[in-house]
């Protein structure tokens, strides 16, 4: 019997089109596949970069809420934009949704392109309080 649950459906997940899986669970940890700005039809949503980045972390707590974690078990945030220097608006943001001292281990980087044109992809990582 496998101790991982694969996530690929659920409240507030976008549908998917593509052969991945929203989220995997392996014990305590939870490994959250990168999230764009799509709604709940599976549909890329173009917007400023703060509405995408918001909407690409609610994508996130939707599936860390479907795993059965919270958004105060997230370790690590991996964050791509395709215009490094919006970091400023996106940290904004980061800033509001995580609490000083508590705030996640985090990576950020300029990629080259994004799927679908868009403006950030966020991953995140999450551990079970033991």
């Amino acid at each position: 019997m496998s101790n991982r649950k694969f996530i690929t459906e659920g409240e507030g997940l976008p549908k998917w089109s593509n052969p991945i899986s929203h989220a995997v669970v392996v014990k305590d940890t939870c490994y959250v596949s990168g999230q764009l700005s799509v709604n709940e039809n599976g549909q890329y949503v173009q917007g400023t970069i703060e509405e995408e980045t918001i909407r690409a972390f609610n994508n996130i707590f939707s599936a860390l809420k479907v795993a059965g974690f919270k958004k105060d078990e997230i370790v690590y945030i991996d964050i791509a934009f395709s215009n490094l220097s919006e970091i400023e608006e996106v940290n904004k943001i980061y800033m509001s949704l995580f609490e000083e001292g508590r705030r996640p281990a985090r990576t950020i980087y300029e990629a080259a392109a994004l799927p679908f044109g868009g403006k950030v992809k966020i991953v995140a990582t999450a551990v079970k309080e033991l």
